[in-house]
């Protein structure tokens, strides 16, 4: 009877496993799966770092062009990490997209892929979506989420106003495209407008 205590401990111990493993999690890439009824964007709008200043870190693009983002400033930013394996940020990438369009010229948004496979597994992504107005970024050593003090929870998206300051973040799958986004990113946009 000494085998039981044992077999129900291994068996909670893989149940806990399997739950930790279904967030997002970069220690564990996995193909994008929907969860029954769709994958539901979750994702609050929390403004506890509220004046932390954006992380300097070096994106590369897939043809090795860089970008310092601690040189971004002019322009409010929306800074969004996320991953190919990341089922909330697959179903928020096209909403990012729509809201780069709509805010061209007045919002930079910036897609920082923290795929460990870099481009092999970005540049197809973005074909096969048809983005018109995200760029593909890498940050294959995962530094912005190391200088955000995030938790590796994908995806993250931090808005930043024209000085370099964060208004906002939310982790999380968001809709960029509904009223509370729009609301958000007007407060930035028409804060560096005056």
């Amino acid at each position: 009877m000494e085998f039981a205590p044992v077999s129900v401990r291994l068996s909670l111990t893989l149940v806990l496993s399997a739950a930790l493993l279904a967030a997002c999690s970069k220690e564990e890439p996995a193909p994008p799966q929907e969860q029954a009824g769709g994958q539901t964007l979750t994702g609050k709008i929390d403004r506890s770092h509220a004046g932390d200043l954006l992380p300097a870190a070096a994106l590369s693009d897939p043809t090795g062009k860089t970008l310092n983002t601690g040189a971004l400033s002019g322009k409010p930013v929306l800074l969004n990490l996320w991953a190919t394996w990341c089922a909330p940020c697959v179903k928020e990438m096209p909403t990012l997209d729509a809201l780069a369009g709509e805010y061209d010229g007045k919002l930079r948004v910036l897609t920082a892929s923290q795929d460990l496979e870099g481009a092999s597994k970005v540049v197809p992504f973005f074909a096969d979506k048809k983005f018109a107005h995200l760029e593909p970024w890498l940050d294959r050593e995962n530094a912005l989420s190391t200088a955000l003090g995030g938790d590796g929870v994908l995806p993250t998206t931090v808005l930043y106003d024209a000085g370099g300051q964060e208004v906002a973040r939310v982790v999380g799958g968001f809709d960029w495209e509904s009223p509370e986004a729009k609301a958000l990113v007007d407060e930035a946009v028409g804060a560096s407008a005056s």
